[in-house]
């Protein structure tokens, strides 16, 4: 992948390249942004640029590197990424044993999230880690010499999900890591990533992608006409595997919407009506029977509407993007019951029913709780 395929990113794209350019590679970075925002299509890019910067532009060395690094086939770039036991591997799984499934995800669509990996290898019931069984084959491939000489370079896909085992043995090749060897960290969230390692890898935060950037995309490479582009673009809030699921109306978000009108409907109703209490209690009941990550993940996106109801509430129009899929949930009527004196205790309940959840904690009891929450939340009035 070149730079040139990376959707935006501009000012980003321009300041890797002259580290290499310039011979001042950092051994170790960190690059922090979502999924959909490019940090993979970043880091394949930069590969190539630092793999195949020894070769002559155009001659036959380079397009060979180029081609290997393409296929994700190059000898001297390595991948890691969270995995978990499956229908196959049923024992100390580590990334190598994905590698087939991880060639194929991400030249099918370097932009796609976590989420999206945990179901193409069937694990979306569990939570993928990178054990320490992993940190052993990094230590093993980053100690041996690069196969054509130059620089060996390895991309830690979602690494807050090292556990902490791992992380320990990765500080010890971050403190002393081998000569021309390159560590490449991503990840959403950098605050699970540990101090000491953070503390010795250059920062790379990466933006969200603009509207204008998608929009470009859309029109110019996936022949959506001009109109519908505009649309999407606003409604992909910068991710762009969020506007390929939007074009293939093949994402959660119409699930996800369902559950949460029905959810925010019940609570309102909540007060003094026995009967539904009991369809909140059965709410909990069903969601809990779902896997933790699409727990997590419907999670993030109450979190996101509650959030976009709020500025709606505030006029902030501009700055929202959801549209109902069928148009009758009422976004104007639901975002007047969220306000300064409750946004922030329904933030920090949804917030503390994920890191319960991400903890194995028992999801029928979190859902419920956090309903009753609710329930109490959405009727608090408005200070003036």
């Amino acid at each position: 992948m070149d730079f040139s395929e990376v959707i935006g990113q501009q000012h980003i794209k321009l300041h890797l390249a002259k580290t290499v350019e310039n011979g001042r590679i950092p051994h170790t970075q960190l690059f922090i942004g979502r999924a959909g925002s490019g940090i993979l299509p970043l880091a394949l890019s930069y590969a190539k640029e630092i793999l195949c910067h020894s070769f002559t532009k155009g001659s036959d060395e380079y397009i060979s590197c180029k081609n290997k690094i393409e296929k994700l086939a190059h000898p001297d770039l390595h991948f890691v990424y969270p995995v978990n036991t499956n229908e196959n591997i049923k024992k100390n799984p580590v990334s190598d044993n994905f590698s087939t499934e991880w060639r194929k995800f991400v030249l099918k669509n370097p932009y796609a999230s976590l989420y999206d990996w945990y179901q193409f290898i069937g694990i979306e019931k569990k939570q993928g880690n990178i054990s320490k069984h992993e940190a052993v084959s990094i230590s093993k491939k980053l100690s041996l010499k690069a196969y054509e000489g130059g620089y060996k370079l390895m991309i830690i896909w979602m690494a807050d999900k090292m556990n902490t085992e791992c992380s320990n043995q990765l500080l010890k090749l971050v403190e002393e890591p081998p000569e021309k060897t390159v560590l490449l960290l991503l990840t959403e969230n950098v605050e699970h990533v540990l101090g000491t390692i953070q503390s010795r890898c250059q920062k790379l935060h990466i933006p969200l992608l603009s509207e204008e950037d998608i929009y470009t995309q859309l029109t110019n490479n996936n022949q959506v006409n001009t109109s519908e582009a505009r649309k999407i673009s606003h409604q992909s809030n910068g991710d762009f595997n969020k506007t390929l699921h939007i074009i293939k109306n093949d994402g959660d978000e119409v699930l996800f919407e369902n559950l949460f009108v029905f959810w925010v409907r019940t609570a309102f109703k909540a007060k003094g009506n026995k009967s539904a209490i009991n369809d909140l209690f059965d709410w909990s009941e069903e969601l809990a029977k779902e896997g933790r990550e699409t727990q997590k993940k419907f999670l993030s996106f109450c979190l996101e509407i509650f959030r976009q109801a709020m500025l709606k509430n505030y006029k902030a129009d501009s700055l929202i993007y959801f549209e109902s899929h069928d148009g009758k949930f009422s976004f104007d009527k639901f975002s007047a019951y969220i306000h300064q004196n409750n946004i922030f205790e329904i933030k920090d309940a949804l917030e503390d029913a994920e890191y319960h959840i991400e903890r194995n904690g028992n999801a029928k009891i979190i859902f419920t709780d956090l309903s009753i929450q609710l329930t109490r939340l959405i009727h608090r009035k408005e200070l003036v």
